[in-house]
Formats: C-alpha cells, sequence, structure tokens
C-alpha cells in the first residue's frame, strides 16, 4: 500500500485549525466576563476559626 504524501494534509489541517480558531474565538470569549466581581465588604462576616485539635 502506497503511503500518502504528507504536505498537502498538513496544510490542510493548519488551514482547518486557523478557520475553526478564527470562527470559535469570538464564541469562547463571549463565554467568560470580563468585568471583575465586586466586592462587598459589609456582607463580609470575619470570624475566628476553630482549630480542633488546637
Amino acid at each position: 500500500m502506497p503511503q500518502l504524501n504528507p504536505t498537502p494534509w498538513f496544510l490542510i489541517f493548519v488551514l482547518t485549525w486557523t478557520t475553526l480558531l478564527i470562527i470559535m474565538l469570538p464564541k469562547i470569549l463571549n463565554l467568560f466576563p470580563t468585568t471583575q466581581a465586586t466586592y462587598n465588604q459589609k456582607n463580609n462576616f470575619t470570624t475566628n476559626w476553630n482549630w480542633p485539635w488546637l
């Protein structure tokens, strides 16, 4: 069985991944919010930790 020439297949592979990344990258980036979560210090309860072995 003759072997396939890898040169055109590598180019097809690279172009396919590049195209998919260009198409899918905005969709992937929209999944994660860019705004930071606000920290509400009023609801922060500071209590001491009770370690049972101390």
